[in-house]
């Protein structure tokens, strides 16, 4: 992690509403003290249901101190526009990584983590094993 500076945290959803929430969720989770930037990329410019790179690329880039950010998506489009981004080379910023991870349970994992000053491996890391976590 560079000095003093956290990992970013990304969530991009079809919604707008989804995504904020989520965003809500995992930052209320976190506890107090500081907690990581948490942006979000959710539905159309125009406010309807999809995904955007304008929006994703514009989320990236506000959250971005320096330390990575790390992108959590909903579903299977915004998984392939975020790919996108990545492969142009200059859409998002640098240390910019799409994270598998379950969308709720990894939001909170990776805020949770980044918050607590976990570098980029680590907030991939707790975000992907949210898919262990059993609920029966």
């Amino acid at each position: 992690m560079s000095a003093g500076k956290l990992v970013g945290i990304v969530l991009v959803s079809h919604s707008k509403e989804v995504a904020e929430s989520v965003a809500e969720l995992a930052t209320g989770l976190a506890g107090g003290g500081t907690t990581a930037p948490v942006g979000c990329a959710g539905g159309t410019p125009d406010g309807g249901l999809g995904t955007s790179a304008e929006l994703i690329a514009a989320a990236t880039a506000a959250v971005d101190q320096g330390a990575g950010v790390a992108v959590l998506v909903d579903l299977g489009s915004a998984v392939l526009t975020v790919k996108a981004l990545l492969a142009e080379g200059d859409e998002l910023p640098d240390g910019a990584r799409l994270v598998d991870a379950p969308f709720v349970e990894g939001a909170v994992a990776a805020v949770v983590t980044a918050s607590a000053g976990g570098d980029l491996d680590a907030v991939q890391a707790a975000a992907t094993e949210a898919y262990d976590y059993r609920k029966v």
